[in-house]
Parts: C-alpha cells; structure tokens; sequence
C-alpha cells in the first residue's frame, strides 16, 4: 500500500511542471587571472536551471525563478563557490563569476539530501571518480575503495569484499545504488558480494561517519554510494567504454555505457562482463605453505598450481537500461537492472583448519542473480513555500545460490522494497531544508545445510528533519531522525550444540541427525520493534580563502539486524560456528540458553573534528574522530569448538546439476565458535591526507589513517585495520599520464582474545596512461601494475587471512574510450 501511494504521489508530482515567471541568467566564469574556466558547471540551487560553460567560459541559465537565487559553481581542479543574485523581470547579463584553483579534486556528493561538495560537508566525505576510478576498479567494491583514506577491504580472495570504514562494516555501513540500499545479502557476512557493479559506475561516495540522519541506523559507521546514470539528469549525447586484460587471475572486462535523447526523453544503457580464473598468490606463498604443510603430499606440486588460490574464480555480467522525462522543473525516471554472478568461495572446507588440505581443492562456489527496478524524480517549485520534492524508489529481487561439487547446499534470498520521499521549503530567514519520510520493507529467507541465520522480515518507517543556514562565513547544519523499526522472524531455532574446547576431552555424543547433526531443542517465533533516534549537528566555518573547519557533533541509535539476533549455524564462508545474541553460553559452557538481555539498541555519540586546506598548489585535511558507543554488538571468539555436518542436496529450484545420488553427501568437522555479543567500546583515530603540486604536471600526494577500537571493560576489538601510510607520485601531462604508489601497512598487535597478530607489509603499484583521439573518440591506452615486489601480504580484516593472501604481482592493459 505504501508503495502504490508513493509511485502514485511521485507521477502525480512529475505531471505538475511549475507555471511560476522565470527569466535568463548569462555570464562568464574566470579565473583569478581573467582566464575563462571551460566546462564549469553552473546550477541554480532549489531549481532545475543547470548548464555548463563553453570554451571560453560563457553560460546562459533559462528557467530562472524571477527572485533573489545562489547559484552553485563547480569545475575540475577548482574549489566550489556559491553566489547570490537577484534577479529582475528582464533577466541578468554579462555576469561575471570567479572561481579559484584548488588543489584538491572537490567533487559534489549526491548521496546528500542538502547540496554538498567534499569541502563543504561537517561530516568527512570521499569520492572516487572520473579516471581514479577506472584505474582503481576491480570486481569488488571493498577492494576498489581499499585506497581511500579511512577506508579498508575485508579482502575475501579477491571474489567478494565489503568497504570497512574507520574500523566498522556489516550491518553499520550502508551500501547504496543511486541513493537507496542495495537490496542484497553482503551485510550478514564477507562471502556474500555486494550487488552493485563498478565499471559502470560515474562515482563512488564514501561518507565517513555516522550518516543516520538521512539513511537510517543501518548507516551508524557511514554510507557507500554507488552512481550511474541509470535514470539520466539531462539528454547530452554521451557514451564511455573500457575493456581491460589482467595476467594475475586472467581477468578479462568489457564494460560499456551511453546516454541520448531529446528535449523532452534521456535514455541510458549499460552493460558489461568480467571473467576471471583462480588468482596467483605470492611466490612466498608457497614457502610458507611447505612449513605449514611440509606432511601433505601435495606440498611440493608444481609452482603454476601451488600459487593459485583455490575458489577464487569469477564470472558476472550484467546490463541496466533507463529513462527519463525531461520537465522544465525536474525530471521523473525509472529503470531496470540484471545482475548475474558466479564466484567461488574460498576457504569453504569441512573439517577445520587442520584439514583444509584435503579438502582446498572442493569445487564451492555461488550463484548470484538480481533484478532491480528502480524510480526517481526531482521536482522543483517557484511557490511561497514548496521548493523541491524528491522521490526515490526501488524494488529488488535478489537470490544467492551455494553449490559445492554440483549439489546447492544453501539458498540466500532477500526481496525488499524502499522509497523515500524528501520535501524542501523555501528558505525561512535563510534556513534552507526539509522533511524526510523514509520506508524500507526486507523479507529474507535462507534455506539449506548452511542457513545460519532463520527466515525473517524488517521493516522500517522513518521521519526525518534536515535545515542548514549561513551565519556569514559559517555554515551550521541540523537535523534530527526517528524511526520505527520491526524484526520479526517465525521459526528460531535453539539447537543442542556439540562444544569443547581444545583442551578438553573431545565430546562424542550421539545426536539426532535428521538437522544438520543436532538436536533441536526449541523452535520459537519472535517478533522486536525498536524506537531508534538520531541527532546531529554540525558546522562548517570558511576562516580564510582556501580554508575551513568542520565540526560534527552526533547521537545516533541502530537496531541490531536479524543475524546478529538469530544466527545459530555454520557459515563455512567465514569459516565459523555463528550464533547470535539472542542465545548465551549456559554456566556450564557446553552449551547455549536463550539470553533475554541481547535486544539492546546500539547507541553511540560521535565527535569528528576535520581541518581542511584546498586552495592553492598544497592541499592539506586533517580529520580526528571519537565514538563512543553502547551495547555494540559484534562477534566474539569464545575459545570453544562446534561439531556439525550437514547433507547436501542436489537439486533446488529447478537447479540441474547432473545425474547424481538424489540422497546427497554429508560432511562434517569442528569449527570455532562466534558468539554475538554487546559490549560498550570506544573508537578513535585520524586521518591525513596531503596534496602537493609541485609543477604543472607533477603531483605529490602523503595520506595515512589510524584506528583504535576498544572494549570499555578491557580489550580490543577483533579484526581492527591496522596503521597505514601511503604515498604517491603521479605525472599528468598532455599525453601521457603515470604514477607510483607505495602504501605501507603497519604490524597489527592491538588484537582480540584468540586473535592473531598480524605482520606489516608493502605494496607498490604504478601504472602509465596514453591519451589520444581517433575521430571522434578521446581513447585511452594503459598498463597498470599492482604488488611489483610480489610481497606475501595477509590482510588482518579479514575472515581468510591465513589461506587467502593478497594476489601477486600482477599487470593489466587496457583499452577505455568515451564520445
């Protein structure tokens, strides 16, 4: 019902173009020298009058509002600059506008409800675009955002990886497409990849920090936003391709895009489609192999196979079609995506660690398909009190298949429907903003030998409020959050469970084996509704020209997501027994009781103190940040063993995998028990990032980040990303660009009971560009190259850090044009 009221309003909306006088703006953009800035674009901030300036810095704005407007400017290697004119009846010409070179690469964030640039922004915020990104891109997201300063990968054999933000990821790091969640399953764990695709993307935006205010508690640790052009702005004729080569994995990529139309209708389409083999590791691998495996046979086989990782191949393609109608006061657009993906899963033995050897070579992998469908609109209004109207829907129909050795072993799936809804007023004694009305609706079902976590549905309705205003060189930005939220789910099992620790006599119990080898005690429904509310308020202050302070001031609150309350199973991907928090260990410690105290909302308060430097040949940001957080939930080791088995079965949903047994096969072992629990922690750190252009083609950039994460009562939290320090030179001229970059990564020894320190390791990458043109095309030529020292690296965060290390050294050539 909401849906069908949202759709209706948002059509209803988009048929009602504004009727109010508007008039024409004209001008030119220069520099400080008097020298024309192409390609700037200036917009009418609360209205749809954007354009871009030609060669020599001209613009023209039609369908001005006939009042007092801020125009917005932007361009590339230029800081942002905010005008305000009046403008009469006949219009304004021959204005003269000025922007100053910046350092910094300042691009606008759409993933903000209120207009943003990364400078102008109390919360941190990053975005990866333009030809960082086409360089930077791999299959996963994590890994191609593991450069951004505050953000690592859980790296997961390369075949999936989820971006971990100052320490925090899963449930607390919201992962959207265009502005609304991705609809999957990789928030309940790293083996699970997430469903967005980045060498079609335009932009990739990282808000560092508690984002609850716009996006909901699931957005605690910050927001990743994924942007094409699926549901196009503007009907400019474009289009931009690439096709790339990688030797490490032999990965091969075709990704493609365009745009056209007319007045009235923009089109999009994408496409693409990536296939990758098992990766080579470093050739120090197989040392440490033949130490840690020196009495199985299999030790000493040939290099080609001793290096390459097991189940970390890939295939996915996909395409997404859109359109839009163009109105002289917005646009209303809608579009549909296809997402198909087959990736193997590393690390998925049966047996525990001791045994992988045996067993590294099983064939696991899964099959991953979504269908999306996606509606938006912008609406602007010239009335004494409604200005703008956005909408935002989405419906996604997501499922993930586990096979292992032709038989599916565990089906995933999650069907969810968003829409959100945010109305703006005209300024109020200069106070611009807002209402938000936020709906989000997921039924997620996980079925099989390894469904860790039971059926279950959430639901959340929000009311948001967001205002800004300018006190001269002072921006102060409000808002506040609340919102319902249920979880609900029928069957939660309670099972017997088989656990020791090592120390112990090995239990030998017999157990009812018609579940996966356990006994069920209790099965239960259960049903949780939570009041989370969010605060915030911050302030952005322009001290001198090229300068600011931010100050974020935040109290936010999250619901615990369905597998951190219910999880009780195996997860081979993660390699673990998980169990969530609405069980606890009996005083015994040989097995699990309900736990009536594990429903606690997760409240944190926030401090983040950023300085920012971006005019000028040297660019400096400094950020600090303080979380100090209640009853967070997170997994910890318990020292204890799980026996399990499971069957597998060999058909599921019309899934054909030969002419085998129809009984299926058992395995079975032990693995360690991971018990979701809530302890107040405290989270700290820095980071640093440095610009310097030295010349006109030379650039020098030095950022680091730092992270502590610790348990109030004593300890460290398990999984911390460790110190890091990167650098890089980088030479951009006419035709040819290159760069080289090395990053260090600190020894990781602020660990976790039962966790293991990790070492420090370096990586090198560079990589060398050709620009050139063939008729109408702007081509460019590459070879990049990552790990060139071919360093053994063990990634800290994740799960599979002892039998999945970073890939080798590895080199890509690659092709990429746009017209």
């Amino acid at each position: 019902m909401i849906k069908q009221s949202a759709i209706a309003l948002t059509i209803a909306a988009a048929l009602h173009s504004a009727t109010a006088q508007a008039n024409t703006i004209s001008g030119v953009v220069k520099d400080p020298k008097g020298q024309p800035v192409a390609n700037a674009e200036v917009d009418v901030i609360g209205a749809a009058a954007k354009t871009r300036t030609d060669e020599f810095g001209r613009f023209t704005l039609r369908n001005v509002p006939v009042r007092e407007v801020e125009l917005h400017l932007a361009a590339r290697r230029f800081g942002h600059s905010n005008v305000k004119l009046s403008v009469p009846a006949a219009g304004l010409t021959d204005v003269e506008l000025q922007l100053t070179p910046s350092s910094f690469e300042i691009i606008d964030v759409t993933a903000s409800p209120l207009h943003a640039s990364v400078t102008e922004s109390a919360l941190p915020v990053s975005v990866l675009a333009g030809d960082r990104l086409k360089m930077q891109q791999t299959t996963s997201l994590g890994d191609t955002l593991s450069k951004e300063v505050g953000v690592h990968s859980n790296f997961h054999g390369g075949v999936t990886s989820s971006p971990i933000i100052r320490g925090l990821d899963g449930p607390r790091v919201l992962i959207m497409q265009n502005g609304l969640d991705a609809g999957d399953a990789s928030r309940i764990g790293p083996d699970h990849s997430v469903a967005t695709e980045t060498s079609t993307a335009t932009q990739i935006e990282v808000l560092r920090g508690p984002a609850t205010l716009f996006y909901g508690s699931g957005a605690i640790g910050g927001v990743v936003n994924v942007v094409d052009d699926r549901i196009p702005t503007d009907s400019t004729p474009r289009a931009e391709w690439l096709t790339e080569l990688q030797s490490v994995d032999s990965a091969k990529l075709v990704a493609g895009s365009l745009v056209n139309g007319n007045q009235d209708y923009a089109v999009y389409l994408d496409g693409f489609w990536r296939d990758s083999i098992n990766y080579k590791a470093p050739h120090d691998w197989m040392h440490r192999q033949d130490e840690h495996d020196h009495d199985h046979d299999h030790a000493d086989e040939h290099d080609e196979h001793g290096r390459r990782i097991a189940n970390t191949f890939s295939t996915s393609k996909g395409f997404t079609v859109g359109g839009s109608r163009l109105l002289d006061n917005g646009f209303v657009g809608l579009s549909y995506g296809r997402l198909e993906r087959e990736y193997g899963i590393p690390g998925h033995s049966h047996g525990g660690e001791e045994d992988h050897a045996e067993h590294d070579e099983e064939l696991v992998y899964a099959d991953k398909k979504q269908d999306r469908l996606q509606l938006q609109s912008e609406l602007f209004f010239d009335n004494p009190w409604l200005r703008q109207l956005n909408s935002r829907l989405a419906y996604t129909d997501y499922q993930h298949a586990e096979i292992e050795d032709g038989f599916v072993s565990t089906v995933f799936r999650n069907k969810s429907h968003e829409a959100r809804f945010e109305l703006f007023h005209q300024p109020v004694y200069d106070w611009k903003g807002g209402l938000s009305l936020h709906y989000k609706f997921s039924d997620f079902e996980a079925v099989g030998s390894e469904a860790f976590t039971p059926p279950s549905e959430s639901t959340m309705l929000a009311l948001g409020w967001m205002a800004e205003r300018h006190f001269g060189p002072v921006l102060l930005q409000l808002g506040a959050r609340a919102e319902r939220v249920k979880i609900s789910a029928d069957r939660v099992l309670l099972p017997e469970l088989d656990i020791h620790g090592h120390d112990d006599d090995h239990h030998d119990h017999d157990h009812d084996h018609d579940h996966g080898g356990v006994e069920i005690i209790r099965v239960f429904g259960v049903e949780n509704k939570y009041t989370p509310v969010s605060l915030s308020a911050g302030v952005v202050w322009d001290f001198a020209e090229g300068y600011n302070l931010g100050l974020s001031l935040s109290q936010a609150e999250r619901a615990p997501s369905a597998a951190e309350l219910f999880s009780f199973g195996p997860h081979l991907g993660t390699r673990s027994y998980e169990i969530g928090s609405l069980f606890r260990l009996n005083a015994d410690r040989d097995g699990f009781e309900l736990n009536r105290d594990g429903f606690e909302l997760e409240k944190s308060r926030n401090l983040d103190l950023t300085f920012r430097k971006f005019g000028g040949d040297f660019g400096l940001v400094l950020n600090a940040f303080y979380n100090r957080v209640d009853n967070y939930f997170y997994q910890r080791n318990t020292g204890l063993f799980a026996e399990y088995s499971h069957q597998h079965e060999d058909e599921h949903d019309g899934h054909d995998h030969g002419d085998h047994d129809h009984g299926g096969h058992d395995h079975g072992g032990e693995l360690p028990v991971y018990l979701y629990v809530n302890e107040d922690v405290d989270l700290h750190g820095f980071e640093a990032q440095f610009i310097w252009q030295i010349s006109a083609p030379y650039r020098l950039t030095i950022q680091g980040d730092y992270i502590r994460a610790r348990l109030r009562a004593g300890g460290e939290l398990p999984r911390t990303p460790p110190m890091r320090l990167m650098t890089e030179l980088a030479y951009q001229g006419n035709h040819f660009d290159a760069d080289l970059s090395i990053s260090r990564y600190f020894r990781q020894d602020k660990i976790a009971e039962f966790e293991q320190a990790s070492a420090g390791y370096t990586l090198v990458d560079a990589s060398v560009s050709y620009r050139f043109n063939l008729g109408s095309q702007d081509l460019v030529a590459y070879l990049k190259a990552q790990n060139l020292t071919d360093e053994l690296a063990l990634v800290h965060t994740s799960f599979l850090r002892d039998i999945t290390p970073l890939p080798g050294r590895s080199f890509a050539i690659g092709l990429r044009g746009s017209f």
